[in-house]
């Protein structure tokens, strides 16, 4: 059992130190955070997924509206309409980032926050056009969120057949050819990007033991999983590959396709050692080290594997394993975890963030986000974030944030801080000699705070 630094905690596994919100002070008392309410998601609300669905219904309706009426007046109020519906979930996408920012800021459950982003990442899922392209926060409150804590099958059955999923990863087009619709449309066929991935990326990993045949198997069992825009996931017979499916040699499914036999292939792939193996390793890099110790790794395996995969088991060996509190290889942080982190360092008021024009926002926190290298819910692909320090130390990355932290937070929060309380503040023992005196020799207050979030010991966790 390793000693638990709650400094350390704070910075690595949380959301950073916070001038206002003590840390925890032991790895079960940060567990514990875990299962507390879920304050923060209320005083700073993201829109669920289902009630997103209805401006996917509500655009929806104005272009028929259109393509019935081209040309006349009713059909221009309806392209009109149409236009305003997207502005409007364009505008709700950037509070919803703003209040995920918020949410870190005051957090008393940081834990939680880094794991809702870390499974966010691990299910990436987005939309591709149109008013579905700002899902992905209203995603991750109805879809992960909730299911960070319990068993990873919940999780895993959650994810993978929402409807954003679904959208992502072209499961729509998906038929089996012995289906009733596939034996009347031969040109349809069975699209097998969502199974590959839920091999690949969610669950055994990229060299996890199974072949194409277990790829397009499971491809044909996942046919009938369908989104529609007014009931979100459905899962519809006439589509669906009839008889059984046999994946990694265990068969599902009957003469009669139903939901249950994709939860039930799914499940057992949760399950799996090597499922528990590659989300071992995956926790261990994030949240620790790019090179984690190979005992920490096997440790968080163990837990998953013993406990058919209970996440909260895993998190607990982590925190356990003396790996884990080695600051000698600490991770670069992500540029949204560095701005986060810093806000939440200043205690700036969330509403200084979420009152914020949308074009304002953009300026002082989107786009440098994105300079830094993160474009915010645009994902290269569907493997998400990448983990690898070399991804984010960039010289262009690099000077954004030093830029970032010297201008920015003074338009956040006009009081800012004495530099020489708040290296402490922000840095506790991490603080070397020389952030120290750069902080004491600061000539303003915005350079010597500025300075302090810039220093490597605040930018690594």
């Amino acid at each position: 059992m390793a000693d638990f630094d709650p400094i350390l905690a704070e910075i690595r596994f949380g959301c950073g130190l916070s001038p206002t919100v003590p840390p925890a002070q032991s790895a079960e008392a940060m567990l514990a955070t875990l299962d507390s309410p879920d304050t923060v998601a209320k005083t700073h609300p993201i829109e669920p997924f289902p009630d997103f669905l209805s401006r996917i219904t509500a655009r929806r309706e104005q272009q028929k509206i259109r393509s019935a009426n081209r040309g006349t007046a009713k059909g221009e109020a309806a392209r009109e309409r149409s236009r305003e519906i997207n502005i409007a979930a364009r505008k709700a996408s950037a509070v919803w980032m703003a209040r995920h920012i918020a949410r870190r800021i005051e957090t008393e459950a940081p834990f939680r926050e880094r794991l809702s982003f870390f499974w966010a990442d691990h299910f990436t899922a987005i939309g591709k056009a149109g008013v579905i392209r700002r899902g992905t926060s209203p995603y991750m409150q109805s879809a992960i969120r909730p299911h960070v804590a319990g068993r990873f099958e919940d999780l895993l059955i959650s994810a993978v057949t929402h409807p954003l999923m679904l959208h992502y990863l072209d499961q729509n087009t998906s038929v089996g050819p012995n289906s009733r619709l596939g034996r009347r449309r031969p040109d349809r066929g069975v699209n097998e990007n969502l199974a590959r991935e839920i091999l690949e990326l969610h669950t055994l990993g990229v060299d996890g033991p199974y072949t194409q045949a277990d790829v397009r198997e499971l491809a044909e069992l996942l046919t009938g999983l369908t989104f529609h825009h007014t009931v979100g996931r459905s899962f519809r017979k006439d589509i669906a590959e009839p008889g059984v499916q046999t994946v990694l040699r265990r068969g599902y499914g009957g003469d009669e396709p139903r939901l249950g036999d994709v939860k039930d292939a799914l499940r057992d792939l949760a399950r799996h050692p090597a499922t528990a193996r590659h989300l071992a390793h995956k926790l261990a890099v994030h949240f620790v080290s790019d090179r984690p110790d190979p005992d920490l790794v096997k440790a968080i395996e163990t837990a998953l594997l013993d406990s058919g995969c209970e996440l909260r088991r895993g998190y607990a060996a982590m925190l356990a394993h003396p790996a884990a509190w080695d600051d000698r290889r600490p991770n670069v942080k992500q540029p949204f975890d560095f701005v986060s982190s810093a806000l939440r360092a200043l205690a700036v008021a969330p509403e200084a963030l979420t009152d914020l024009r949308e074009g304002v926002f953009r300026l002082r926190i989107q786009q440098p986000i994105q300079t830094m290298g993160h474009a915010w819910q645009q994902p290269d692909g569907p493997d998400g974030l990448d983990e690898a320090d070399s991804a984010w130390i960039t010289p262009q990355g690099i000077a954004t944030r030093l830029r970032w932290a010297v201008t920015v937070p003074q338009f956040l929060r006009r009081d800012l801080p004495d530099p020489r309380d708040f290296v402490t503040q922000a840095l506790g023992p991490r603080a070397t000699p020389a952030v120290r005196f750069a902080a004491e020799s600061a000539e303003s207050r915005a350079d010597g705070v500025g300075l302090v979030l810039a220093s490597p010991a605040f930018q690594r966790m």
